[in-house]
């Protein structure tokens, strides 16, 4: 039986991964949190002293956290040769670099979205962008809970990044964010994003493909985070025992 362990046990997303673990043929091997963190915030998931001694106790571990940890988390995983999936958003360049030398030495899958759907989507929507020339305008709408502090969202970007790929093009040379004002006319071949915040939404995206006179849209709702807990769980299962490397949810759907 797979033990998982999970970083950001007290964390909405962790007790959900931790409530998914049990429908499936792995066990929980226990969590950590901040410290300070209440064990009974947990939900019986046991509270280990750290990073280290759960990579120890653990097959593979699965990160909700925050960027700022995630290098002791890496640090981690290479010291006990402990798979580790990354789904914490707000990444930036510093991190995933900090990723691709972890890749050297463990297994690490860096996923933006979890969810099964989002990532189907997003192949979708590459293969979309391929097909379609730049004269059809790609924008990208994503809406989530009043809490989430960081925009576009890291499934946002991710929809980005497959636009992008279709065109063969870098997302941050065709990237427009935060129009406001006398914006001029929309640049041919941009790949625009419009930011949602409010109540309490577990993710809707839409990209949106406009030509002259159609359009195309294709989206996804998360009604549970249940559905992330869900991928993050079926990526650990896929990852454990797997040689080092950095993979995605691509690697664990087969796309």
């Amino acid at each position: 039986m797979t033990r998982i362990g999970i970083i950001g046990a007290g964390g909405r997303m962790g007790r959900a991964i931790a409530a998914a673990i049990g429908d499936v043929d792995a066990s929980v091997a226990g969590g950590i949190d901040r410290p300070g963190t209440d064990p009974q915030a947990l939900g019986g998931v046991a509270l280990l002293a750290d990073a280290a001694a759960l990579a120890g106790a653990s097959d593979v571990m699965v990160d909700f956290s925050s960027p700022s940890a995630l290098q002791a988390h890496l640090d981690a995983a290479i010291a006990n040769g402990t798979p580790i999936v990354i789904g914490t958003t707000g990444l930036a360049a510093e991190h995933h670099a900090a990723i691709d030398a972890a890749a050297k030495s463990v297994a690490v899958l860096q996923a933006f979205n979890t969810s099964l759907g989002v990532n189907l989507l997003a192949h979708l929507v590459r293969e979309a962008a391929a097909r379609l020339g730049s004269d059809w305008d790609i924008e990208i709408v994503e809406m989530h809970h009043r809490h989430k502090v960081d925009a576009p969202s890291g499934t946002g970007i991710l929809l980005g990044e497959a636009a992008a790929a279709g065109r063969q093009v870098a997302l941050a040379d065709v990237s427009v964010r935060g129009r406001d004002g006398i914006t001029g006319e929309r640049p041919e071949g941009a790949i625009g994003f419009a930011v949602l915040r409010g109540g309490s939404v577990a993710g809707d995206h839409e990209v949106i493909f406009a030509g002259e006179g159609e359009r195309i849209e294709l989206g996804h709702r998360a009604e549970s985070r249940a559905i992330f807990a869900r991928g993050a769980v079926k990526a650990a299962l896929w990852l454990a025992g797997k040689p080092a490397g950095r993979y995605s949810m691509n690697d664990v759907l087969g796309l």
